[in-house]
């Protein structure tokens, strides 16, 4: 549980730990059956968040757009943004500074994604994969707020 950070997900691979413990064709070769079950179930929490880090993060990128340009385009937009300084400021610090980058370069500076890319040394890819978890990021603390 410590590891996962998630109840369902523990139990799911504690059960899956034990189907593998049973599936154990030689079982008289495990000669500390609670050592092999731990290390059966460190294995899989490190199968588990490889998995996870291997999952592509699907944005769509014309509706990140669509949304940027429609809030760009508010009337009174401007007196809000200047109120909401120092709540931007507070977003971007808790942000990781290649997300803030990226947001910045992407929304304030209007670079492509291949720009940022050129200018940060990164692929595009993980551009858009680095502002899709920004603006979830950014979302979520709004949603806290």
């Amino acid at each position: 549980m410590r590891r996962l950070r998630s109840t369902q997900q523990a139990q799911d691979l504690a059960q899956e730990a034990y189907l593998r413990l049973l599936r154990v064709e030689r079982g008289s070769l495990v000669l500390k059956p609670r050592a092999y079950l731990y290390r059966i179930a460190t294995n899989l929490v490190y199968e588990f968040r490889l998995r996870q880090q291997r999952e592509p993060v699907t944005f769509d990128s014309g509706v990140l757009d669509e949304v940027s340009e429609t809030v760009e385009g508010a009337p009174g937009l401007h007196d809000e943004r200047v109120a909401d300084e120092q709540q931007v400021e507070t977003l971007l610090a808790r942000l990781p500074p290649l997300y803030g980058a990226i947001l910045i370069l992407r929304k304030r500076d209007g670079l492509s994604y291949e720009e940022i890319a050129q200018q940060l040394a990164i692929s595009v890819h993980t551009v858009k994969k680095y502002l899709a978890r920004a603006v979830a990021l950014c979302r979520d603390a709004n949603r806290q707020q």
